[in-house]
């Protein structure tokens, strides 16, 4: 018998639309030629960032990880009409494919692709931000959290994706990246300067709202 956690996934993409032609599409394209597709975002997580973005109507978003750029699409969507999204990756094949997708999606003109280390570009970026989402390496997402956290309004959110790690973070012995998430997790929920909410959506989304 097919896992009923897996059988309700299905069925709550199936009542949730509808769905982009273009993102269908990008999801296809990073199956076929990409080692890791199980790193796109996907259409539930997908529609929650844009659900997310479209609420608060940013004029700033900073997303750190590409991939193929199917997350920032969906931030993208909820953007002012000036607004404008920074995001930073360091892989130029993946980076390749979404350049594709993000001028296919007509969105290119509020998508500004940085190619290289996030660690070394976000303390170059003099911007206040309304959201944020964190998808990268995740040994570093404990520094990125700190050094983004300043940049962000009062107000405003940082998403951060895959805070459970498959169920890893409730082991006793962890691996370096299994530790840095859990360590992360229990940081953001002794910080007094926010307010935090971790979803058992996907792998895990932890929303942290900056008071």
């Amino acid at each position: 018998m097919q896992d009923i956690q897996a059988l309700l996934y299905d069925y709550c993409e199936k009542y949730s639309g509808p769905k982009d032609e273009t993102l269908s599409e990008l999801e296809r394209i990073t199956h076929l030629q990409t080692t890791q597709p199980r790193m796109l975002s996907g259409t539930l997580q997908g529609m929650f960032l844009q659900w997310v973005s479209t609420f608060i109507q940013p004029q700033y978003i900073l997303e750190v990880g590409t991939f193929t750029g199917y997350s920032a699409i969906c931030l993208a969507k909820g953007l002012k009409d000036r607004g404008s999204l920074i995001t930073i990756d360091i892989n130029p094949e993946t980076l390749a494919i979404a350049k594709k997708y993000i001028e296919k999606s007509g969105l290119s003109n509020k998508i500004d692709i940085r190619e290289g280390k996030a660690m070394e570009i976000i303390p170059l970026l003099d911007i206040t931000f309304d959201l944020v989402f964190i998808d990268a390496d995740k040994e570093n997402y404990p520094s990125y959290y700190q050094m983004i956290k300043p940049k962000v309004r009062s107000g405003g959110i940082i998403m951060l994706d895959n805070m459970l790690w498959s169920g890893k973070v409730l082991d006793d012995v962890q691996d370096a990246k299994t530790k840095a998430l859990h360590e992360l997790n229990s940081l953001i929920n002794q910080d007094t300067e926010v307010e935090n909410l971790l979803l058992p959506l996907r792998d895990g989304l932890h929303l942290v709202r900056k008071i």
